[in-house]
This record gives structure tokens, sequence and C-alpha cells, in this order.
């Protein structure tokens, strides 16, 4: 049987109408407490997605919530962060409790804002399939507060300050909400190494040939056999070696041309070839990039 297409909420209007709450106070952003919401319309929440951000703060389970391809646990206070396009369902809708807020806020809003220009930087907007933010009693009252601070601010008279007020209040939850998931990366040490012993083993696989795959070593590549988006993968290793995903491969090509130099007589095109260049005049250009040394002065100091 074939599954119905997703159904699109279009506007925060719309949405509020879905839950059977009272209009928003502004049409292009809303602070919704979980406790008021209605999912009568139950077939909607099957299979939906919105056409604005969506920044939720949950405690406790109403159903079972799941965005992208993963189903989250919020016995314990979870944020999770998805942008304009990402797929939803709620199923098992219970009439258990669920506490804590959603923010939801159309692009419109920031879009000629420096926040606008930037927001794609936040690489949780596109964690569909990787993990939530997990956050600490005192996390999450820092965020509560914010959450009922802009729901304050959204309930006062609109002036021609209020659109930058409540855009600095969005920007300043975003900001938090990273320090909190650099934290997640930090605690989260023994499953950060696993994670690059994983990726030392695909990258050396990649490199034995043993992939189908041809060319260069990806980012896509990696994110994909590791079921994990790109941004996290960048992210994740940003947070425990320093450098994104795509230099991390680039170091990782450079170490094994230098053992390859250093030890086999393999020709230079050889070991281009061997490392998935196209051409050895873009793995030269590459090496000398890197090492400010050509492939063959490098070899040469071990003659």
């Amino acid at each position: 049987m074939k599954r119905p297409a997703p159904y699109p909420i279009k506007s925060i209007s719309e949405l509020h109408h879905l839950f059977e709450l009272p209009k928003p106070d502004h049409p292009l952003i809303s602070v919704i407490d979980f406790e008021l919401l209605k999912f009568n319309t139950s077939e909607v929440w099957k299979n939906f997605y919105y056409d604005f951000y969506c920044v939720a703060c949950k405690k406790g389970a109403s159903g079972k919530f799941k965005y992208g391809q993963r189903e989250y646990d919020f016995d314990e206070g979870v944020m999770s962060f998805t942008k304009p396009g990402q797929l939803f369902s709620v199923t098992n809708i219970s009439d258990d409790p669920a506490t804590g807020y959603m923010l939801v806020f159309n692009p419109d809003l920031i879009r000629h804002y420096e926040l606008g220009k930037k927001i794609s930087n936040y690489g949780f907007f596109s964690y569909a399939t990787a993990e939530a933010l997990h956050l600490s009693e005192k996390e999450e009252a820092v965020i509560l507060g914010h959450l009922h601070q802009m729901q304050n601010e959204l309930k006062t008279n609109i002036d021609q300050y209020s659109q930058d007020v409540i855009v600095s209040h969005v920007g300043l939850l975003l900001n938090y909400s990273t320090r909190f998931y650099n934290r997640q990366f930090l605690t989260r040490s023994a499953v950060n190494t696993d994670l690059l012993t994983q990726i030392e083993q695909l990258l050396n696989k990649y490199i034995s040939k043993e992939s189908a795959v041809s060319g260069l070593p990806t980012v896509h590549y990696l994110s994909n056999e590791l079921n994990i988006s790109p941004s996290y993968l960048s992210d994740m290793l940003r947070n425990t070696t320093g450098q994104s995903a795509q230099k991390y491969i680039q170091r990782f090509i450079i170490d094994k041309a230098k053992d390859l130099l250093s030890t086999s007589t393999m020709s230079i095109k050889e070991i281009a070839y061997e490392l998935g260049f196209e051409y050895p005049q873009s793995f030269s250009k590459m090496f000398k990039k890197k090492t400010d040394t050509t492939p063959l002065k490098y070899r040469a100091l071990y003659k």
C-alpha cells in the first residue's frame, strides 16, 4: 500500500488551528505550550512537515515522536531542531502529559537580519539522522527561561522595536543551544572515539579499494556509511579533532601519501591513482598545498 504524501503545514496560523489553539500573537513566530496541544486530526500527524523552523524543548510523552530516521525518548529534557521541509510523524498518541515548549518561526521573520544569513551554520538543524540535544537541569532552566521571555514579548503590544527584540531572542536561544551541543559532544568522548575508529576503518577500506566507490573519499560517503548527517559528522570531528570532515579526509589522504612516498617504489602517478585522484597533477597540487613541498622532494628526504 502506497504511503500517503506528507501533509504540508504552511503557516503558523494553520499549526495553531490543527492543535485547536487560539490564533498566534504574531503571524511569523509562536511559542507553544506542549500541555495545550491536541492531536485530534490524527491522520495529519502520521506524516507531515512544516514550512518553518521548529525548536522544541520537551519532557514526557504524548506519543511516539520521530523526525528524519530517528525516534526520540522524551523521559528527560530533550531539545530537537528542524528546518523547513523536514518530515515529522507522531504516532501512538496518548493522554500522557508532556511538558515544555516548541518555538516555531517562519524564515521570513529573520530573512533581512544577520541571523537569516547564518542560520544554515547551525549544524543541529540538519541532524535528522543524528541525535537530539539532552539538557542538564541547569541548561533546561536556561532554555525554558528564554522561551518564557519570548512568549511574554509576543504578548506585549507590537511596536517598531518588537521584531528586532524577537529576532534577538531567537539568536540568543540558538547560541545557547550551540554551547550546550558542544558540551554534549565533549562529554560523549567514548562514543566519539568509537566513531573516529569507524571513520579510520572506512577510509582505510576505501583506499585499499575494498569499496565499490571510485574517486577520492567524500564527506557524504562517510556520513552515508555511518548513517549520520554530513553536518553532524563535521561538528563531531571539529569538536574531537579540531578539523572539519573535509580537512580530516584530506589529512588522512596526505598521511597515506607520505607513507607510500617514503616506503614504496610506486611512481607519483601510481600513488595518485592508488589514493583516488583522477589526475596526478591534482595529487601533486594538494600535497604541495598541505605540506609546502612536492611529492618528489618529500620522497627525496628518505633516499
